[in-house]
């Protein structure tokens, strides 16, 4: 089945993102599965539980930039899933508007969660 649209076409600057985040993604959750399973899980919860490492400015910044590339990631594939199953128009715009604003709430709330598990507020 062709596409009808679809921001994956190879070159375009959706792909290009689509693809950096799906490795980002890849890289952080292979490395969680590492510990989780052959390492030892403690190690993990250690590492993510130290106050130190909480309040430290990269640890958010680098929470914040997994949830927007998270977020940015699964925001873009379900709008072309939606899209490629021939939504025109209206329908398009209202579903990109309501999965951009559920990205953005939940990246809003994993930040404010991150803050305060980090004793920043």
């Amino acid at each position: 089945m062709a596409e009808r649209y679809s921001s994956f076409t190879p070159g375009g600057t959706g792909w290009f993102f689509q693809r950096i985040t799906a490795a980002f993604l890849v890289v952080v959750l292979a490395f969680h599965f590492f510990l989780l399973h052959f390492v030892n899980h403690a190690y993990e919860v250690t590492f993510l539980g130290t106050q130190a490492r909480m309040e430290n400015i990269g640890y958010l910044l680098t929470m914040v930039l997994f949830l927007v590339t998270a977020a940015f990631h699964g925001v873009n594939g379900v709008y072309n899933a939606l899209v490629n199953q021939g939504l025109k128009g209206t329908q398009k715009k209202v579903i990109l508007a309501v999965l951009t604003l559920a990205g953005v709430a939940l990246v809003a709330q994993g930040t404010y969660v991150a803050l305060v598990m980090g004793g920043m507020i």
